[in-house]
């Protein structure tokens, strides 16, 4: 199913398991996806060079126990405004008034909010400053900018080239364009990716898709130049208050980076490492992933399931 307005335009990728969005949310262009009608509701959002379709396997094992949402950010994917409107913010500060909105439109909160890689300054923002909103808060292979985000811009020592590279306006559309199957094939998963064969040709067709529409690189732009913008801002948003919901922090490749970030942030941490896993956890270990997450889900919304009465008070 397709709301509002038809999402087939260059044959975009699916699942059966989901139904398709797309909207006008706060004035930007939104697509998403949904499955699943009961439960508490879960809200995934991805990183690059990714879309929602990064949760293809993880949307159906989680659909059976809540109601799923994923999206496409503003200005990834089906996000994508094609009438001119490539002024609006994409940075982190935009994208989460964006997903703050739909939560609200489709009377969703409080959600669990999942973000992963680039989302993480997005999701965290959402957290910190709309708490009413979020149940908990699922952080995947992902850093908060002020918290260690910036060092991985830091070639010298370790850091990636392309985050450098995606916050240079043009840079992305210039060196990208018509080489996305190539970068994604030769360079990204191959290094990224721990699991062989889960990346698959299927997925890379998708993404692949995805980038080579007019103003696709709007998106990564704005995130990542944000990134490296923000964070004062938000180590002064953290200061102002600890995120006061659960966490899970999920790490793959790389050690607990991820869990060490949350705990800068947040009390309520709870860390799992995937040993074996590379960056891309929703599509690399899904089963794994949706365990975690089911297990972390069940303790917040039935507590009282892990409660042994003693006998002496009944």
């Amino acid at each position: 199913m397709v709301t509002n307005q038809v999402h087939t335009k260059q044959h975009a990728a699916t699942i059966p398991e989901v139904e398709h969005h797309v909207e006008q949310v706060g004035g930007r262009l939104l697509h998403w996806v949904s499955a699943g009608t009961d439960g508490t509701p879960v809200l995934l959002v991805h990183g690059f060079p990714e879309t929602w379709w990064a949760f293809r396997s993880l949307i159906p094992l989680l659909a059976g126990r809540h109601r799923v949402i994923a999206v496409d950010l503003p200005g990834f994917g089906g996000s994508i405004e094609q009438d001119g409107a490539r002024s609006a913010d994409f940075s982190s500060a935009g994208a989460a008034a964006t997903l703050r909105e739909l939560i609200v439109r489709l009377d969703l909160g409080p959600v669990h909010l999942l973000g992963q890689d680039i989302a993480g300054n997005t999701v965290f923002r959402l957290a910190a400053e709309h708490p009413e909103d979020v149940r908990s808060l699922i952080a995947v292979e992902t850093l908060v900018s002020g918290f260690g985000l910036e060092q991985l811009a830091d070639v010298r020592n370790g850091g990636a080239w392309h985050v450098g590279a995606l916050a240079t306006p043009g840079v992305g559309e210039f060196v990208f364009s018509g080489r996305m199957r190539e970068f994604l094939t030769r360079m990204w998963f191959p290094f990224l990716t721990s699991v062989e064969g889960a990346v698959t040709a299927r997925d890379i067709a998708e993404f692949d898709r995805a980038y080579s529409q007019s103003g696709a690189w709007d998106g990564p732009h704005g995130l990542y130049a944000s990134a490296l913008a923000e964070g004062d801002e938000l180590r002064a948003l953290a200061a102002s208050a600890r995120l006061p919901m659960p966490v899970l922090a999920v790490d793959g490749m790389g050690g607990p980076k991820t869990a060490d970030g949350m705990r800068a942030v947040a009390d309520g941490v709870e860390a799992v490492m995937l040993d074996g896993v590379g960056h891309h956890v929703a599509m690399e270990a899904p089963q794994r992933l949706a365990g975690a997450m089911l297990e972390f889900l069940r303790r917040i919304d039935q507590p009282s399931a892990d409660t042994v009465e003693d006998p002496e008070d009944q």
